[in-house]
């Protein structure tokens, strides 16, 4: 072979290397089932990581933004940058499924096509021409982070990715996430393509209360049907069945959003979700998480607010509801109830519970006429002078004007008999 030949042959293998390294860039989305996930091999890892992140008592996040948030009131317990807009790679498939599940008919068959077989990146293994249900496929998207089925269940339910994404942003709109927006159903980076930890965790809080979503992204292991053959599947999710009360929901990765995991928790009353964006590894994603976790459930305490609130109410009610004077109203006798508490139980600092306080502002002099539903006054539940709860104190009974009518019934019932004792 001559210098010039040797000389392109290196050269065209050099090309095709290049190729290949920026078509994996492009497309590198949550290879979990390949090299970025814990598979067998990696079982002494993963438990060592888990034991020692238990254990960590440093909260040293390596994760560019993250939160805990707790799901009953959607109170955050600890947040960094979690407002800020990032990417968020297959998490985004949380909005996919969620869309799927309810706008569609899970039973309903669909052949794969062309452009879905051919999506890059973590794929289910979908070939042009395959039959799968909408439910298999939705095993396959969220288990094994499928984008061949992300495409193949946008296509099926909207015709097109567009289409589909304009149903995730109404989706996103209805929810009320005003930094969140979808152009895929994958999540593949797009500058276009982002969300907020924060929100992340909003729209994971939602999805999970779908009993479909619960099931599939709680599933560690599930056998799919593709053209009437079986396949095995294995959740990316490597905290799932591995760390105490974990019970959902969803990997992710791409080289712009680099490693993320959302993780929904529960031990005793406290129910959590956890959000971290932008791990550099997946070692630094399943420690930030681990650390998050544990620091939560370390921290906080479910508390009965309930409870505390409706008891010093009524013992306030009962000292001072003989001083309320109703300008010439018919009646002095109010009845007064709080306002309806949202959330009857919610997590506060165990350091901090000692520091509850409940104070109580009313007005007692009130002009007549005074309707049901009325406000007059508040309960604020406070720590540390900041404010927690704050509830209206509320009228439930109308009590009108006295009428002219009224002052002469007045008289006739009491300047009558008086008279007539005298004479």
């Amino acid at each position: 072979m001559s210098i010039n030949h040797k000389f392109v042959k290196i050269l065209l293998t050099f090309l095709t290397i290049l190729i290949c390294v920026s078509f994996s860039s492009i497309y590198a989305d949550d290879i979990e089932t390949a090299s970025d996930a814990y598979n067998a091999n990696d079982e002494t890892e993963l438990n060592n990581t888990i034991e020692t992140s238990i254990n960590e008592t440093s909260l040293n996040i390596n994760s560019r933004s993250c939160i805990v948030l707790d799901r009953l009131s959607n109170n955050i317990l600890y947040g960094k940058n979690e407002k800020s807009k990032v990417k968020m790679a297959s998490t985004t498939k949380i909005m996919t499924a969620t869309v799927i599940i309810e706008n569609c008919n899970l039973n309903d068959t669909i052949e794969v096509s062309k452009k879905a077989a051919g999506t890059g990146g973590s794929r289910l293994g979908l070939k042009t021409g395959d039959k799968i249900t909408i439910h298999d496929l939705l095993y396959g998207l969220m288990l094994c982070s499928g984008n061949d089925a992300a495409v193949a269940l946008a296509e099926s339910c909207a015709g097109s990715i567009s289409e589909f994404s304009n149903l995730m942003n109404n989706k996103a709109k209805d929810l009320g996430l005003t930094n969140t927006n979808f152009e895929s159903p994958h999540g593949l980076d797009s500058d276009d393509h982002y969300t907020t930890a924060y929100e992340l965790a909003l729209l994971s809080n939602y999805a999970l209360k779908n009993p479909t979503f619960a099931k599939i992204v709680g599933t560690k292991n599930y056998t799919i049907t593709i053209n009437g053959y079986p396949k095995n599947l294995s959740n990316t999710n490597e905290l799932l069945g591995n760390l105490n009360g974990v019970y959902g929901i969803k990997t992710g990765f791409t080289n712009g959003a680099n490693r993320c995991l959302v993780t929904a928790c529960k031990r005793n009353d406290l129910d959590i979700i956890c959000v971290v964006l932008g791990c550099d590894t997946k070692k630094f994603r399943t420690q930030d998480s681990i650390k998050l976790i544990e620091y939560a459930y370390k921290n906080y305490e479910m508390v009965d607010i309930y409870d505390i609130i409706n008891s010093k109410f009524n013992t306030w009610k009962n000292d001072n509801l003989s001083k309320f004077n109703i300008n010439k109203g018919i009646t002095n006798n109010l009845d007064i109830s709080l306002s309806k508490i949202e959330n009857n139980k919610i997590p506060i600092k165990k350091e901090n519970i000692k520091d509850i306080d409940v104070n109580i502002n009313c007005t007692y002099n009130i002009d007549s006429p005074i309707y049901a539903n009325t406000p007059i006054g508040n309960l604020n539940l406070s720590i540390k002078d900041t404010d927690i709860i704050n509830l209206d104190i509320i009228v439930n009974n109308t009590i009108r004007k006295k009428s002219s009518f009224d002052y002469f019934k007045y008289l006739i019932n009491n300047l009558i008999p008086s008279m007539e004792s005298i004479l």
